[in-house]
């Protein structure tokens, strides 16, 4: 479980975020939602340690990152995952050597124990087949399913994810969706995803915080976000909706 407490994060003179206050459960998809410039970003940032809160606590289940030092956040982001809006994989490896990096990088198995270690999360997304192929050489919907692979490699606590669906067809990015929130549950970890997807709130959203301007605008779940009165998630929604349809006319067509 992660937990934020009147998180702050200030620009010079602009607050970005605003006290933000949120309980991300384990073995559920939490879904951080809201319009571009929110604070959305931000808050994952903030939350891996790529920014400094200007106030506030991040607990890890108890344990306070925002006062760890250097070797404490080095041991917490071993139990991370992360999974990239691109992807962000390695060109020059293989799909099998890209799901070893975090083990070569980390762990103390033997080569062998990785490679089988790899082999076991590429078999967990469906892609035994592909271990020999580099990233060029498959589609943007298998490499995401690398990145996931690569992710849970390390057998990560919690897992962050950033627009996992960006540039996928709805088609695919349901599959990645189910995958992501399939392997939460499996695994039981606390996984927090950045979305602006409606398919990813409805169908994975466990639960949601909607932002907006840096506050903590609604929090609920994917039973209560359609039904809710608050008019700046339902014009949220609606924009939302409009777009996802438009594109998907667009892959059609």
């Amino acid at each position: 479980m992660i937990e934020v407490r009147s998180l702050y994060k200030s620009f010079e003179d602009k607050d970005v975020l605003k006290n933000i206050n949120a309980t991300f459960a384990e073995g559920q998809t939490n879904l951080i939602i809201g319009q571009s410039g929110s604070g959305k970003t931000v808050l994952m940032k903030c939350l891996v340690g790529l920014l400094e809160p200007t106030s506030g606590q991040i607990l890890y289940d108890g344990r306070d990152f925002v006062q760890m030092n250097k070797r404490e956040r080095t041991a917490l982001r071993r139990e991370m995952g992360m999974i990239f809006q691109s992807a962000a994989l390695f060109d020059s490896m293989s799909v099998l050597e890209n799901v070893m990096f975090p083990l070569d990088m980390f762990s103390t198995m033997t080569l062998r124990e990785r490679k089988e270690r790899a082999r076991q999360c590429l078999d967990r997304v469906n892609l035994s087949d592909a271990e020999k192929k580099y990233p060029g050489e498959i589609s943007g919907g298998m490499q995401k399913r690398v990145a996931i692979a690569r992710a849970i490699a390390l057998n990560p606590k919690y897992l962050f994810c950033d627009e996992p669906n960006s540039g996928l067809d709805p088609k695919t990015s349901l599959v990645i969706d189910a995958l992501i929130h399939d392997i939460t549950v499996e695994y039981g970890m606390t996984t927090i995803m950045n979305t602006h997807d409606m398919n990813s709130v409805m169908g994975i959203g466990d639960s949601i915080i909607f932002i907006k301007e840096g506050l903590p605008e609604w929090v609920g779940d994917k039973t209560q976000v359609a039904k809710s009165d608050n008019k700046a998630l339902t014009d949220f929604i609606f924009a939302s909706d409009l777009l996802q349809k438009a594109r998907s006319a667009f892959i059609t067509d």
